[in-house]
């Protein structure tokens, strides 16, 4: 069984396992190799330990875990960054361990991050995704609409990205795609 919960200090060595072992898998074909082995677990920890602890009020981070508390995945959102295009939040990250992914861990984080931005007032939410990321399917099964794209340089290398759109996560949640995630 698969736990949601809030992301505590603790979880940072595991959200790092995640996020670079995932990074690693998922941009093998987009992002240089070198970029890729250069990531350090350790900066990397350091790094969510930091968001975790020092803001609690500004970035959430939700895990998802096992029951014997293995941490699969993990989300992290807040205000948007984007206020031009008309959305209150923004999903910063979503990585699932590819072993544990098609089994819902990745809707029940998104739909849980969703509902801690209406908790904080904000209703609508967008993600920025690479456009070469076959995990871009994802976000249009779960009902996100395109409704940006543009291009970005990430350690030198220019890449097309994709922003999907959900203007009204409280009808995102009441949705049928919702209702099979409770």
């Amino acid at each position: 069984m698969v736990t949601i919960r809030s992301a505590t200090p603790g979880d940072a060595d595991a959200i790092a396992n995640v996020y670079v072992n995932t990074w690693r898998s998922v941009y093998a074909d987009l992002l240089l190799e070198k970029m890729l082995v250069g990531m350090s677990h350790e900066r990397t920890a350091l790094y969510w330990r930091r968001v975790i602890a020092e803001k609690p009020g500004r970035d959430l981070v939700r895990v998802a875990d096992t029951d014997d508390r293995l941490v699969i995945g993990f989300a992290s959102a807040g205000a948007s960054r984007h206020r031009g295009l008309g959305f209150g939040g923004e999903i910063y990250t979503l990585y699932v361990l590819d072993e544990f992914q098609g089994a819902g861990t990745g809707q029940a984080l998104l739909f849980s991050i969703f509902r801690r931005l209406l908790d904080r007032g904000l209703r609508s939410s967008l993600v920025w995704v690479l456009a070469g990321n076959p995990s871009r399917f994802f976000y249009e099964v779960m009902g996100g609409g395109r409704v940006a794209e543009r291009e970005e340089t990430m350690w030198g290398v220019r890449l097309n990205e994709i922003a999907f759109g959900w203007r009204d996560l409280d009808a995102t949640l009441k949705g049928p795609r919702a209702a099979s995630a409770s």
